[in-house]
């Protein structure tokens, strides 16, 4: 099956593509970006399902930066095609031959021309690929292997919203890769995913994992919905949560990061042997807590914890939800208590809670509030490593007003 990628920040190319590749075999993976990364690793790496066979890269990149990029996947997947999307002036065409462009496509393109173009370059990939000695295809099934990023979210204390956050996650790494982003009620005797994105689930992540493990058979228990993701819900008994076993969680998350952009998780509170299974596998984390002492006390405890244990994943996020200016507790004394700065916060909101009640993610609901800015700039920090790593700034201290 043919394998896209895209890496574009233009929203309606984004869009055409979307539609375009909608209608072929196989799945596209997308890259919210106006730059590209300093090397292809940074992006093969990233990539999951299916082998790449067809690269799009949007009009709003450099074109410098798109023919070095195409050189070098030139040389290193001789058989991608890379699509450019820009206007062919005679002296583009002549260096986008030379450094491996397959194909320059007008940024104009309307849905149909942009499907001939994608068909026609994943079936000449597929052509390259069959006559491609078995060394390349040995490198093509290793780039194949990617991983999805992990999103663990988490608090040692309950009560802090941390569902609502991991949903609202979801959601909008939803908006920007579509179908790419399966949620994990890892809550086994109480989880609230399905409640949340009012869901009736008629299996859980208990069938799940006692059955095959292979992603054909897992995802007959995913659950679709309709802000276009995926949710692997929690058992629907409590009883049924010692069906689950630590490891079973470790291979579930792994796999399902094989498959999928983005493997959000919402765990139960504490430090039990699932949700250190699932930190384990994870990319990143993002720390929960309260604006109340018991809240803090238990995130600085839980961070000390995983720090000696070296469980701590390299990227982390520490949210402070439900904050009050009111509460006698201020952002600087979370950050001196806890020795690390604090990322997000988000407001008290009476909006909130309603679009809870309602099983409307805030995010899906349109509410606009402080709190789902500050929502939507967590997410905006899900981007691709190559963006964090281009482009990381200082860490600034977060103001709340």
């Amino acid at each position: 099956m043919s394998r896209f990628a895209l890496v574009t920040a233009h929203p309606e190319f984004d869009q055409r593509i979307r539609l375009a590749a909608a209608g072929l075999p196989g799945s596209l993976q997308a890259f919210r970006a106006d730059y590209l990364p300093p090397t292809i690793d940074d992006m093969f790496g990233q990539l999951v399902g299916e082998p790449l066979e067809v690269l799009v890269l949007g009009p709003d990149l450099p074109s410098t930066d798109v023919l070095n990029f195409a050189a070098a996947v030139d040389v290193r997947s001789p058989h991608v095609s890379v699509m450019y999307a820009a206007d062919a002036s005679p002296e583009l065409a002549l260096a986008a031959m030379r450094s491996g462009v397959r194909d320059l496509v007008t940024p104009q393109a309307d849905v149909d021309t942009l499907r001939v173009h994608l068909e026609q370059a994943a079936t000449a990939a597929s052509y390259r690929l069959s006559s491609t000695a078995g060394a390349l295809q040995a490198t093509v099934d290793h780039e194949g292997q990617g991983r999805g990023r992990v999103i663990t979210v988490m608090s040692p204390k309950g009560g802090v919203g941390k569902t609502t956050i991991a949903t609202n996650i979801a959601v909008g790494l939803a908006k920007a890769s579509p179908m790419s982003v399966v949620i994990v009620d890892l809550d086994l005797q109480f989880g609230d995913v399905a409640s949340g994105l009012m869901m009736k689930p008629e299996s859980s992540i208990a069938e799940a994992v006692n059955g095959p493990m292979d992603m054909l058979s897992l995802k007959t228990y995913l659950v679709p919905h309709p802000t276009k993701l995926y949710a692997l819900c929690a058992p629907l008994t409590p009883a049924d949560a010692d069906k689950v076993s630590a490891e079973q969680v470790s291979d579930l998350v792994a796999r399902l990061a094989t498959e999928f952009q983005y493997v959000v998780i919402d765990t139960s509170p504490g430090l039990g042997e699932h949700v250190l299974a699932a930190l384990d596998q994870a990319t990143d984390v993002v720390w929960v807590c309260g604006m109340d002492l018991p809240s803090i006390r238990g995130l600085k405890s839980g961070l000390e914890i995983l720090g000696e244990l070296d469980m701590l994943p390299e990227h982390r996020h520490v949210v402070v939800n439900m904050a009050d200016k009111k509460s006698g507790i201020t952002v600087q004394d979370i950050e001196a208590t806890i020795s690390v700065p604090i990322d997000v916060i988000l407001p008290r909101s009476k909006g909130m809670p309603l679009a809870t009640n309602r099983g409307v993610p805030a995010l899906a609901d349109g509410l606009r509030d402080s709190t789902v800015k500050g929502l939507r700039s967590l997410v905006e920090r899900f981007q691709p490593t190559w963006q964090d790593r281009g482009h990381r700034q200082t860490h600034r201290r977060v103001v709340f007003q």
